[in-house]
């Protein structure tokens, strides 16, 4: 199993059915929200929206809660014929069990979460793991994740680290965490260029002014792409390690050519939404 969803996902609050439509339109992908971004006494409407809602079940996904409401959230899901569910605070195996037929996103937002990405990851069902920092600085007493500069504190960068080499270990896709500040278009991008080279196949947002940067990072430029064409080119003529525009190239750089052009060609297929 693979995550094909593009890499910018979109959080909708699940209360918000007006909504639903344009988030996907906005995002490669939209994650119906039925746990944080729902109040508690709006929960049973947000159920019978995402119930009742019908968007492509390739490009939704929905985040169901863990323990209280999880069988309702599920029928909801089931009703609408979604495929793919995103369990939040995965702590366990437990969380992480849901029926047949369903793709799992865990979300490692948890110490216990976190130190066992890796067990998660192993699971033939999980099709990616994501992060998110401020529960997890919450799960551990915790009062803020970033610094005042607005960079993350050295525990969420080992937390993001470990998540996405559990992932990578498995073959499985790492998602990169959002971030809050609405306003700062430019800490979101830095954030998701970084994610991309990084090796994270997607970045989340929870509003869509954050999506085009997402996007932008995630899009190799046309430089790279151009010196990746080249580099390939030249390694079919040249087996081995050898001299290329003044820098020596062998196999790791190559698999560093080959993942741009196939980040290139995924954007291409997913077009402009």
């Amino acid at each position: 199993m693979s995550f094909r969803m593009g890499p910018a996902l979109l959080f909708c609050p699940g209360d918000r059915p007006d909504r639903f439509a344009k988030a996907a339109e906005r995002a490669d992908a939209v994650i119906l929200d039925l746990e944080d971004g729902v109040a508690p006494e709006r929960k049973e409407a947000a159920r019978e929206a995402v119930a009742s809602s019908r968007l492509d079940a390739e490009r939704t996904i929905v985040r169901v809660n863990t323990g209280v409401g999880r069988r309702a959230d599920l029928a909801a899901v089931a009703a609408a014929g979604y495929r793919t569910v995103m369990v939040p605070k995965a702590s366990s195996a437990v969380d992480i069990d849901v029926p047949v037929g369903l793709d799992v996103i865990a979300l490692c937002e948890t110490a216990a979460g976190v130190v066992r990405a890796e067990q998660f990851a192993e699971q033939r069902r999980v099709v990616a793991l994501m992060w998110g920092a401020e529960d997890l600085i919450a799960s551990m007493g915790g009062t803020s994740s970033r610094r005042d500069d607005g960079t993350y504190r050295a525990v969420a960068v080992h937390a993001r680290s470990r998540v996405l080499l559990a992932a990578a270990a498995f073959g499985k896709t790492a998602i990169d965490a959002v971030r809050f500040d609405i306003a700062d278009v430019d800490g979101c991008l830095a954030e998701a260029i970084d994610a991309a080279a990084s090796g994270f196949g997607a970045k989340a947002a929870i509003h869509p002014d954050h999506v085009p940067a997402i996007r932008s990072a995630f899009r190799p430029g046309q430089d790279s792409i151009a010196w990746a064409r080249r580099v390939l080119a030249a390694a079919a003529a040249s087996p081995g390690a050898f001299r290329f525009e003044g820098a020596m190239v062998d196999e790791p750089v190559l698999r560093h050519a080959r993942a741009l052009l196939a980040r290139a060609d995924s954007a291409d297929a997913a077009g402009p939404r």
